[in-house]
């Protein structure tokens, strides 16, 4: 769960399970990861390609609640703020919605990662930390949402929930768990942190690449003091550009729930859509940076009402137990509920910034271990990962780097689980006393209290 630096491209696979897990990845530097979980993982599928080598093909799990899901993406775009990452035009951002749908059967699955924005992803990230990208299909993946599916309008305004992913990460490695938490009723709005997601596709086929190569050069400094305070002024700025990124999601949130369109180009929207949105009940997650990103949001913004942080360090340090520049939010505290999953060895005990927004913190709080998990295991990666084992003949022991020892069924199992479990509990008022106690159903499961 860490930021920390060292010269290289960035890369899209996580980093090996030790101490030091970086908010902002790269194939030496990773600065944040994604996040995960699925229920039942598909069978592999056949490697797929013309010619040699195959490419491998990837299923995703299907979700696990009663509902459909449709989806629908916002292009939202914020006049007042100049682009960080570029010194000039507005700051722009996609967001994908994903929400309870009536009737899927004509509308087609969204990919996983559009056409344009996986062809970058799969050059830029060619020599991942131990995955051949550019030997998976990257473009073939379908997610189990339908692009542009009626809203399911029974059951009144639903609870809507902010996912931001992994630094470096494209939104798309959470999608197993976004699209489980839609399909047990919420309205699920992730975003893509445009110059630092690896790419991002907007309306037309423009594509914004990531620019942290450059970023993440010009903090090297062979003074190791300037070196130190280059890295931690690098990752202040990509904090505070998810934090505003997540505000003008927040807003475009109360447009939808006003009747208005905030979407730049105002593409037709699914009806309803709006209607369906209960701005007052918001909560959000994230994994590795996206869940640094959703508490210090959730600090900074009153419009979160509960914080999901999946294995994120919340200092700007290149080491979990590196005590120095804590975050605002772990300083001070929350006074919303928050629930912290870490993979093995991480929490509020050894990691000294969640040991600090632990002391703080006066709202109802939890912190869960998955026993055996890694960085990875609350990323798409979790139930990627062993498909691409069987499929590229993986080195032994990669499987285990990315995603730990637990078994892959069950992290995915219990990581849908516990974030259902949080956010009924918080945003609906429902409690199955998952959070609180063992159960056999999920062993895995450690309270850390």
């Amino acid at each position: 769960m860490t930021l920390s630096t060292s010269p290289a491209r960035p890369s899209a696979a996580p980093a090996a399970t030790t101490a030091r897990r970086p908010l902002l990845r790269a194939a030496a530097l990773v600065v944040l990861t994604a996040t995960a979980g699925a229920a039942a993982l598909g069978p592999a599928a056949a490697a797929d390609a013309p010619g040699p080598p195959a490419r491998a093909r990837l299923v995703l799990p299907a979700p696990s609640g009663p509902y459909p899901v449709g989806t629908v993406s916002l292009h939202l775009v914020d006049p007042a703020r100049t682009d960080p990452w570029t010194g000039s035009g507005p700051r722009e951002v996609m967001a994908t919605v994903r929400y309870p749908a009536r009737d899927t059967g004509p509308y087609p699955t969204a990919p996983q990662l559009p056409a344009a924005a996986a062809a970058v992803f799969e050059t830029m990230y060619r020599n991942g930390v131990g995955l051949p990208m550019d030997r998976v299909a990257w473009a073939r993946t379908r997610t189990h949402a339908h692009e542009g599916a009626p809203v399911e309008l029974r059951g009144g305004r639903r609870p809507v929930v902010l996912y931001s992913p992994g630094g470096g990460d494209p939104a798309a490695f959470g999608t197993t768990l976004v699209d489980d938490l839609a399909s047990r009723g919420y309205v699920v709005v992730t975003v893509d942190h445009t110059y630092e997601a690896p790419a991002v596709e907007f309306p037309g086929g423009r594509v914004a690449a990531s620019r942290m190569d450059a970023e993440i050069a010009a903090v090297q400094d062979p003074d190791p003091a300037k070196a130190e305070a280059k890295l931690t002024a690098l990752l202040r700025k990509l904090v505070d550009v998810r934090v505003a990124d997540t505000r003008l999601v927040l807003d475009g949130v109360g447009e939808l729930a006003a009747g208005r369109n905030p979407d730049a180009e105002h593409r037709p929207l699914p009806q309803g859509l709006g209607a369906v949105l209960d701005p007052g009940r918001t909560g959000m997650f994230g994994q590795s940076a996206g869940g640094f990103t959703a508490l210090q949001a959730m600090h900074d913004d009153p419009r979160i009402r509960a914080g999901e942080n999946l294995d994120g360090v919340l200092g700007y340090v290149g080491d979990d137990h590196d005590p120095a520049n804590p975050s605002t939010v772990a300083t001070d505290g929350l006074d919303r509920p928050f629930l912290l999953m870490g993979s093995e060895g991480d929490d509020h005990r050894s990691n000294p910034s969640w040991g600090a927004l632990w002391q703080h913190s006066t709202g109802w709080h939890r912190d869960l271990t998955l026993t055996g998990a890694a960085h990875g295991s609350y990323t798409d990666l979790e139930a990627m990962v062993p498909q691409l084992a069987r499929q590229l003949d993986l080195p032994p022991g990669t499987a285990a780097d990315l995603i730990g020892t637990v078994d892959p069924e069950r992290a995915v199992a219990a990581a849908r689980a516990c974030t259902a479990a949080f956010f009924d509990r918080t945003l609906r008022h429902r409690d199955g006393g998952l959070l609180d106690r063992p159960t056999e159903r999920f062993p895995e499961l450690r309270r850390v209290d």
